[in-house]
């Protein structure tokens, strides 16, 4: 087993100490190679901590000095950049690794979340109903393009996402309150509205917000 491989294999069993050592060495015996440099910015940024993710930002920007065209390493800094609510940065990032090739539905779906973070919501759109397409068992991304649709207020399309991700996943209290909201200011069906908003708070007793709104239309009602 080569170090590379070494280190991903003390990752799945959370031996980070392990890992730091094999890529470390991978990285020694093969300083031009930037897939060291890739998995060791990998890990850092899996460890979660501020100084670490410095240090992965440097290994990443490492790689892609050593191969530009490397869209792992591209992901990699823009998923950094993300969880450091640097939303610009990483749309420009996922944006590239999109038109790099990247597979799958997670691609499209981090830029909208990130041109969505950004205040871009309609750039996001066509990214999220991309993504949606890619995946249409992923409750989460479809969840979420139900929220973007209802906050673009094309409400009928909205509906139609939250009320899939009702049908396939009853317990979901975040779909049962956005579909809840979206009853709410865009249509006359209160009792609907309330229902969903009920089955929210009851699903999680912490959903404080879906809690307000019922209280907020009975209120109104009175």
């Amino acid at each position: 087993m080569d170090h590379n491989a070494e280190g991903i294999e003390a990752i799945r069993n959370e031996d980070y100490e392990t890992a730091v050592k094999a890529f470390s060495a991978a990285i020694e015996e093969n300083p031009e190679d930037p897939i060291g440099y890739i998995n060791f910015g990998n890990l850092l940024a899996t460890l979660g901590r501020p100084d670490e993710a410095e240090k992965a930002e440097r290994f990443f920007q490492k790689a892609l000095f050593l191969d530009p065209s490397s869209m792992t390493a591209v992901y990699g800094l823009a998923g950094l950049y993300y969880n450091a609510e640097r939303y610009e940065e990483a749309a420009k990032l996922y944006e590239r690794a999109v038109r790099g090739g990247i597979d799958g539905a997670d691609a499209p779906y981090m830029l909208a979340k990130s041109l969505e973070r950004s205040d871009n919501a309609k750039l996001a759109l066509p990214y999220m109903q991309r993504a949606a397409e890619l995946a249409p068992g992923d409750i989460q991304i479809r969840l979420s393009y139900g929220i973007l649709l209802a906050s673009l207020e094309m409400f009928g399309p909205a509906a139609d996402e939250l009320r899939h991700v009702v049908g396939q996943d009853p317990e979901n209290a975040d779909a049962h309150y956005n579909l809840g909201v979206l009853y709410a200011v865009s249509t006359q069906q209160k009792e609907d509205a309330l229902r969903h908003l009920e089955r929210a708070f009851t699903i999680d007793p912490d959903h404080i917000q879906a809690r307000y709104v019922f209280d907020m239309i009975n209120q109104a009602e009175q």
